[in-house]
């Protein structure tokens, strides 16, 4: 507090000097406070130091220019709103002569709310030399016709600056200076460019008074600092909140919490919500990160063209007028495996009247937001889709539904004022698609941040390093303290070089570093003080401590690592036991080859997936991979022997024609991306080849293809074997020859034959049929191999075998017999019952 109440050197004794200096009265002198949050301090520190007279007025700058009023923008103002000034820098870049690239008009509204202080710093009077000034330096350097772009942009911004006007321009007026004696501008560790302009207008009224940034050559003391080497990033977060709650518990508090981590904050501030901590967030978050945001955002995603079934059904779980229907569609798009949205009506299981008045419903909101239109004619649209889902009361009611709605002017804060600016700005007009409009709410979200309330007395503050300055704490917690995330010598943000910062006036990257160190000096001289870093990223690779870190382990050699502040508890060990169910009251009616092959595999598979009937749900959002081409040349094949059959065809060119048809046709069906099955289609015409060479040697030992992809069932016991064969032949002698089709690499096809016993598929197929005596194959379909044949000699005596194994195992589940888990190796690997059977937790 000495910073504030020091008799000689503290803040309010140096402004007292200064209106005694000036004569002035208190009541008609303003300080001007860096940041909002030193206000109440200031105005509670000053009545106690001076209890009797006047106080002088405390504001910030942003609060004196609201109270003075009189500012009405223009349209080509800067609005220091990115979006709103996204849309104004593309039609200032179209009227420029330059292409309206979303890179350049994010460049130009960056450089234009860079220069727009300077230029507002300027004064009314001394814009225009300002600007003169800026025209030359702007474009320092940049002479070449390759940066002929970025010279251009450069110039816009400089013009844009200068004809815009400014809220702070009323502070230049002759009625406000001459209603003040004093303004005493108090300034935290970066130096304001208004103070400077303001002072040409002001002359003597005006007293500039440091805030009193801590000398980073003073001499620190180390015993309240607390170095703490973390593992990675959760054992950062744990750690930060535990040094938090350790302060909290010895009352020192408020503790400041500093880090530039979003992601280490939002984890940090979980947990420490989850242990009652009153907690004020200063820095707030994103709204783009909000839950109102996602679903503003899911209803544009779901309103695209091509949209995928998971963007609408993102939608439809929000929408409170949709989502009673939300469990039905998705379980019918999924079992369909509808991955487009645009294909959902064309589904088998979509064909009930429930399922379609829900697509129809959801197309109607989606038909709310087509076409190309201006800005004011889309916020229309979008309300309009979100009243109709019901999802704008939910808006209306949640804290950060209102900021959204605010910051894209669904609920302007001053209607008149945005009624005005529709009227006349340079971009209303223009016409925007779906996808532009979207990129433009994405922004505004973005470029928005919620803050929730405060509570009435805060345990712990979550700011900005920047912002501690002149604060009183009692405790000091810095995360993230590593060499990425704590980088004390930054890039400066923009494009300028640094003769065009120096020209411009711009801050030079020595600057901020000087900033940044000033602001870490500071945070350092806490009663208590805690920094934190990782010493390893989320990728494993190694994290050093920041150079400040390491400079101030340099100078406090003899400060150790501090402990663990988390409370370490001892846990008896105790393994999950394998478990250990029985199936006999779920009795097994039906078995495919897939189901016996899970019970061979590992019987508590069976048990769980089979007879419990539980199964993942599978991804709409999967790109075509190797089981799909499998799917799809299946079906290729049963086109093509279809076509064949119906009409014979001996020539070689005539069946690759048709098979390409079958192809075509196939794909067609099946509705698959072009692009993501353009591997596979790339290796069809080798594929097709090879196929077609084998069928001509398996055709001249007679064979003759009888039938494919049919479905077949056959009763053993109290029990019915079903299964689906992919092709059945007939040999010359009558007899029937069971094939199976393969994509899967040549060598495993093999495998499979080599032990009759071990392999059920083959085995499984050859029961599914009447026939004593058959003979059976899997028929490798590759691309570098050709098509290769595999043959079970023994399917005969397989297929016995598999029958008596059925009825033993079928007998033992009715007996209760216990169904473990015994699946070893790749069975595991792959297996979506892993994480019922809890194998992984069975030793301690």
């Amino acid at each position: 507090m000495a910073l504030w109440v020091h008799p000689q050197t503290g803040l309010l004794a140096r402004i007292a000097d200064a209106m005694q200096g000036l004569g002035a009265h208190p009541a008609r002198t303003l300080v001007l406070l860096p940041y909002a949050q030193l206000l109440p301090l200031a105005n509670r520190l000053w009545g106690k130091t001076f209890a009797d007279g006047f106080a002088p007025r405390f504001e910030t700058t942003q609060n004196w220019v609201v109270s003075v009023g009189g500012h009405n923008s223009a349209a080509t103002d800067i609005s220091f709103d990115t979006a709103l000034d996204t849309l104004t820098a593309q039609a200032l870049l179209s009227h420029s002569g330059l292409p309206e690239q979303d890179g350049l008009a994010t460049l130009l509204v960056q450089a234009a709310h860079q220069l727009a202080p300077l230029a507002a710093a300027a004064g009314p009077e001394g814009r225009a030399r300002w600007a003169a000034d800026a025209r030359r330096d702007a474009v320092l350097g940049m002479d070449g016709a390759a940066l002929a772009w970025e010279a251009q942009v450069a110039r816009v911004a400089v013009e844009w600056a200068a004809i815009s006007g400014y809220a702070s321009d009323a502070l230049f007026d002759a009625d406000v200076l001459q209603s003040l004696d004093c303004l005493v501008v108090v300034q935290g560790l970066a130096a304001d460019p208004l103070a400077a302009g303001l002072q040409s207008v002001w002359g003597d009224k005006l007293v500039v008074l440091p805030l009193s940034p801590v000398d980073a050559t003073e001499p620190l003391a180390a015993n309240h600092l607390s170095l703490h080497a973390c593992l990675d990033a959760e054992d950062e977060a744990q750690r930060t909140a535990a040094c938090a709650l350790r302060h909290i518990a010895a009352n020192r508090y408020p503790v400041a919490l500093v880090s530039s981590d979003r992601a280490l904050t939002r984890r940090v501030r979980a947990m420490l919500e989850s242990a009652g901590v009153q907690m004020r967030d200063e820095n707030g978050w994103k709204l783009s990160t909000s839950h109102a945001a996602a679903a503003v955002m899911a209803l544009l995603r779901a309103a695209v063209w091509n949209a995928s079934a998971d963007a609408v059904l993102a939608l439809v779980k929000r929408a409170p007028a949709l989502q009673h229907t939300g469990d039905a569609l998705e379980a019918a798009l999924r079992r369909d495996q509808v991955r487009d949205w645009r294909h959902a009506t064309a589904a088998p299981s979509m064909k009930k009247d429930a399922l379609l008045a829900a697509c129809a419903a959801v197309d109607q909101v989606r038909g709310l937001l087509t076409g190309r239109r201006p800005v004011s004619a889309w916020l229309t649209a979008l309300q309009e889709a979100l009243q109709s889902t019901g999802l704008w009361d939910g808006l209306l009611e949640d804290g950060a539904g209102t900021k959204v709605l605010g910051a894209l002017r669904l609920a302007p804060a001053d209607p008149g004022a945005w009624k005005a600016l529709l009227g006349s700005a340079l971009w209303a007009q223009r016409r925007l698609d779906l996808t532009e409009f979207t990129a433009w709410v994405n922004q505004a979200l973005e470029s928005a941040s919620f803050q929730p309330d405060y509570p009435a007395e805060e345990e712990l503050v979550i700011l900005p390093m920047s912002q501690m300055l002149g604060r009183p704490f009692a405790a000091v917690v810095l995360a993230g303290c590593d060499e990425v995330r704590l980088n004390p010598s930054p890039e400066p943000a923009g494009q300028w070089t640094p003769a065009q910062r120096a020209a411009l006036g711009l801050p030079a990257r020595e600057a901020l570093d000087a900033q940044l160190r000033a602001a870490w000096q500071h945070a350092l001289q806490s009663p208590q003080c805690d920094v934190l870093w990782r010493t390893s990223d989320d990728s494993g690779e190694t994290l050093l401590p920041s150079s400040l870190v390491q400079l101030l382990q340099l100078a406090h050699e003899d400060v150790p690592l501090a402990k663990d502040p988390r409370d370490v508890r001892t846990l008896p060990a105790a393994p999950t036991l394998p478990p250990m169910p029985t199936g006999e009251q779920l009795p097994v009616k039906h078995l495919s080859a897939s189901a016996y092959e899970d019970l061979r595999q590992c019987p508590y598979r069976f048990f769980a997936l089979r007879q419990l009937g539980l199964k993942t749900v599978d991804e709409l959002e999967s790109e075509v991979d190797k089981r799909d081409f499998g799917v799809w040349l299946h079906a290729v094949l049963q086109h093509f022997h279809d076509a064949l059959a119906a009409q014979p065809i001996a020539d070689r060119a005539g069946r690759s024609r048709l098979l390409n048809l079958a192809s075509e046709e196939a794909t067609a069906s099946m509705g698959l991306p072009e692009g993501e099955f353009l591997p596979f289609a790339a290796a069809w015409p080798a594929v097709r080849e090879g196929y077609l060479d084998w069928l001509e040697k398996h055709e001249l030992e007679g064979a003759v293809f009888a039938s494919g992809e049919t479905s077949h069932s056959q009763p053993i016991g109290d029990l019915k074997l079903v299964g689906r064969i992919d092709r059945m032949d007939t040999l010359p002698d009558g007899t029937v020859m069971v094939l199976d089709y393969k994509t899967e690499p040549g060598a495993k096809t093999k495998q499979r034959v080599k032990d009759p016993l071990e392999d059920t598929q083959i085995a499984f197929y050859a029961a599914l049929l009447p026939n004593d005596t058959l003979r059976a194959a899997y028929v490798n379909v590759g691309e570098r191999e050709g098509t290769v044949m595999s043959e079970q000699p023994e399917v005969v005596h397989a297929r016995d075998a598999l029958i008596a194994g059925i009825l033993e195992d079928m007998q033992r589940i009715a007996d209760g017999v216990a169904l473990p888990a015994l699946g070893e190796g790749p069975a595991c690997d792959y297996c979506q019952a892993r994480g019922l059977c809890r194998k992984d937790f069975w030793n301690v």
